[in-house]
């Protein structure tokens, strides 16, 4: 009986052995693809708080301001101002921001949104399908995608609303005044 179940014990110890190192191999040495300067923007299709859908191609023609952010992100809630006064400016030049917040409830959106006097969208990414495609980190990060739909920057960190401006200025379509 005792010799059973060793032998028992010993399989399912090197099962779990074998699925750890897998993970661990999967985890260092398979290649990722990330999302980077030059590439097409992989599209998405994400609810606002109104339960609202938008796709990411149904904005192509317009210069994209495609940021990454967190209610608890201290840098998040620096630069929204900063955002909301360059949107007035831009909104009516081709220019559109989709602010994609990451994992949190609509409430919390909902009220920092009316804290921060969010007017341009704002999408809410439950499950971080999103995040993890366009393969970001840290919180904020700023996805630059001109209106043929080519990422064109990725600005990780805070900004300042010189920077907005400049990089607004940078994704405008051509022909927009």
């Amino acid at each position: 009986m005792k010799k059973k179940r060793f032998y028992i014990r010993t399989g399912i110890l090197l099962v779990l052995l074998a699925a750890l190192g897998y993970t661990l191999y999967s985890a260092v040495f398979q290649d990722k693809e990330q999302v980077a300067e030059g590439d097409q923007a992989p599209n998405f299709s994400l609810e606002d708080v109104g339960g609202n859908r938008l796709k990411l191609d149904d904005l192509k023609g317009k210069g994209i301001f495609l940021n990454f952010w967190g209610t608890w992100c201290e840098p998040c809630k620096k630069e929204f101002p900063y955002m909301a006064n360059q949107y007035k400016k831009f909104k009516n030049q081709g220019v559109e921001i989709v602010a994609v917040n990451v994992g949190e409830s609509n409430l919390a959106v909902r009220n920092f949104m009316k804290d921060y006097g969010v007017n341009f969208p704002v999408v809410l990414d439950k499950d971080r399908q999103v995040l993890e495609a366009y393969d970001v980190t840290p919180l904020p990060t700023t996805f630059l995608i001109n209106s043929e739909g080519k990422i064109v920057k990725v600005v990780t960190g805070t900004m300042t609303e010189r920077m907005i401006h400049d990089y607004m200025n940078m994704i405008k379509p051509e022909g927009s005044s």
